[in-house]
């Protein structure tokens, strides 16, 4: 998943909305969003609205947690999981 569409447009997502569009902000896949306090509960609800609007995968309640928003790469798996998942 390195390099891939999704993880570029979250990175360039958080990056612009968190971090003040800083594009030489030190962020790549492996920061730690919420240590660094890149990330808070807030900025993840309108992460998940960006992915819901801009992605097309609704992530479900049960998915919200810190795990799956650790850093980029986690919140890209949860991505592709969910989108890969059948529908319910």
């Amino acid at each position: 998943m390195p390099g891939d569409e999704i993880t570029e447009k979250i990175l360039t997502y958080i990056k612009n909305k968190h971090m003040d569009g800083d594009v030489e902000s030190e962020l790549d896949e492996t920061t730690p969003l919420f240590e660094l306090g890149i990330m808070n509960s807030l900025h993840t609800l309108l992460l998940l609205q960006f992915i819901r609007d801009e992605l097309g995968v609704a992530v479900p309640a049960n998915k919200i947690n810190a795990a799956n928003f650790k850093n980029v790469r986690s919140i890209t798996a949860l991505v592709h999981t969910v989108a890969a998942a059948p529908a319910s």
